[in-house]
């Protein structure tokens, strides 16, 4: 009878505390659960705006095609950034840690800033964690209610601010590797 007691006591325990957790830490649990994630976004810089559909494995793996009339390309393989107009076969090339996105692609890295942080509210379905060096202040989104990753917030080379929003979320699907394979430089 003892251990039957000893067993419920720490089932419900473990459920509850799974049950009762802080929105930071379900937002840790579900970023810990998180391989790869599929999306549609809008990106706005200054007042330009722009969509298309991203893939994001970790860490620091994306691609991305907007659906402007460029047919613009990022890509990362993990060390270097390629931008990619595909109308103009224009291609220019970073390194990857020169980015904001080295860090917001780096989910380690993130999990490591927010277990210090404290959400805040940024509008009744968001939280924002704010992670500052000395070079980079980048504003994280996640929905309060699904504690998904919702998008991000920096300022780019040129001192523009660029919203990047994440919507219709798939996490952890199979993705297709050659996705982030670098296109030819030349």
């Amino acid at each position: 009878m003892t251990k039957k007691i000893t067993f419920l006591l720490i089932f419900f325990l473990f459920f509850s505390s799974k049950i009762i957790a802080s929105p930071k830490q379900k937002i840790i649990n579900n970023l810990n659960e998180t391989n790869n994630l599929s999306f549609e976004f809008k990106q706005k810089i200054s007042k330009k705006s722009e969509q298309g559909k991203c893939q994001i494995e970790y860490p620091k793996l994306i691609y991305c095609l907007y659906y402007n009339e460029d047919k613009k390309e990022i890509i990362s393989n993990g060390r270097t950034l390629v931008i990619k107009n595909n109308k103009f076969n224009e291609t220019y090339v970073y390194p990857l840690k020169k980015t904001p996105l080295f860090y917001i692609l780096d989910k380690d890295y993130i999990l490591n800033e927010i277990k210090n942080l404290e959400p805040e509210m940024a509008k009744p379905d968001k939280f924002k964690f704010l992670i500052s060096d000395d070079l980079n202040k980048i504003k994280i989104f996640f929905h309060s209610k699904t504690f998904n990753l919702l998008g991000w917030e920096t300022t780019d080379i040129y001192q523009n601010k660029v919203l990047f929003e994440i919507s219709n979320i798939k996490k952890n699907q199979k993705i297709n590797r050659g996705k982030f394979k670098l296109p030819n430089l030349n």
